[in-house]
C-alpha cells in the first residue's frame, strides 16, 4: 500500500497492473477494505491498471471524527485520482462504494468512461434502521452485529461451503474501526440519489447477487432501471460481495463490459 493525505485525511491505496493500461478504480463496501477486490484484481491486472484504496474510516486509512457525507467520500476519491494524475477511468463500486461511484458519475461525468455498480442502489435502507445500527455499534461495538452482517453479506451456499473463509471475513469486519463504520452508516442514512441518477449518461453495468440480503435483487434492479441504457446482470447463488464469492464471474462481466464500452 501507498499513502497520501487528501483533504487532510490519510488514504491508503495501491496500483496494480500496467501503468499504460486503461484505469479501473474499485471502491469497497461498508466494514471492509481494499482486500475484498483481490480476486478481481488478480484476474484483471494483465489488461488494466487497477486502483484500489481504503476509503476514510476503513482499513488503514484515517478515521476523521464526525459523520461522513457522500460528498466527503467523492472529494476523497477525486483528490486521490488528481494526485495520481488519472484523468479518465472506469469506476466500480460495491454497496456504499457503489453510492460513491454514483456520486462521482453525477458530479464529474467527464472523468468516467464506464461505471460498474455492484449490489447497490440510489438509496439503501432508511434513517431509522441506520440510526439503530449506529447506536448499537457506538454502545456495544461491531461484535454485536457481526453474525447478522455475515448473514447479509454472504449467500447460504458460501457460508456452508467455506466456513474458514467466512471466519476470516468476519475477523476483518470485527477489526474494522467502529467509529469509521458508524460514520459511514451516516453516509448511507443521509444519501438518496433516486431523483438524480436518471441524469447518469455514463455506460453502466449493474450487478446483483441473487442471495443478497443487504441490497436485494429488486432494489438493485431499480438502480439499473433508472439509468438509461444500463446493463443488468444477476449472479446466481451470490450474496452482497460478489468480488469475494464470485471473483471470476464478476471479473469476466467487468472485462467484457469494459472491452465493449471502451474499445467498441
Amino acid at each position: 500500500m501507498d499513502f497520501v493525505r487528501i483533504n487532510g485525511v490519510l488514504l491508503a491505496y495501491r496500483l496494480t497492473g500496467p501503468a499504460t493500461a486503461p484505469v479501473l478504480a474499485l471502491v469497497n463496501s461498508l466494514g471492509t477494505d481494499a482486500r475484498i477486490w483481490d480476486g478481481v484484481i488478480e484476474r484483471l491486472s494483465a489488461d488494466y491498471c487497477l486502483l484500489s484504496y481504503d476509503k476514510r474510516g476503513h482499513g488503514i486509512s484515517d478515521t476523521p471524527p464526525g459523520d461522513y457525507t457522500l460528498d466527503d467520500h467523492v472529494d476523497d476519491l477525486l483528490g486521490l485520482l488528481d494526485h495520481l494524475g488519472i484523468g479518465q477511468l472506469a469506476l466500480a463500486g460495491v454497496s456504499v462504494g457503489g453510492l460513491i461511484a454514483q456520486g462521482l458519475a453525477l458530479r464529474a461525468p467527464e472523468r468516467l468512461s464506464a461505471l460498474v455498480l455492484c449490489d447497490t442502489a440510489a438509496s439503501i435502507g432508511d434513517a431509522a434502521s441506520w440510526n439503530a445500527r449506529i447506536d448499537t455499534v457506538n454502545t456495544q461495538g461491531l461484535g454485536a452485529i457481526a453474525d447478522l452482517v455475515m448473514q447479509r453479506w454472504f449467500s447460504p451456499r458460501f457460508r456452508q461451503a467455506h466456513p474458514d473463509e467466512l471466519a476470516g471475513w468476519r475477523n476483518l469486519f470485527l477489526r474494522s474501526d467502529a467509529a469509521g463504520y458508524a460514520a459511514t452508516c451516516a453516509t448511507l442514512r443521509d444519501t438518496d440519489l433516486r431523483t438524480q441518477i436518471g441524469a447518469i449518461a455514463t455506460p453502466t453495468l449493474v450487478v446483483a447477487g441473487e442471495d443478497d440480503l443487504s441490497t436485494p435483487v429488486e432494489l438493485v434492479r431499480s438502480c439499473a432501471d433508472a439509468i438509461a441504457g444500463s446493463h443488468f446482470h444477476i449472479l446466481p447463488e451470490t450474496g452482497h460481495l460478489p468480488s469475494i464469492e464470485q471473483p471470476g464471474a464478476l471479473a469476466r462481466l467487468i472485462d467484457r463490459f469494459l472491452k465493449e464500452t471502451i474499445h467498441g
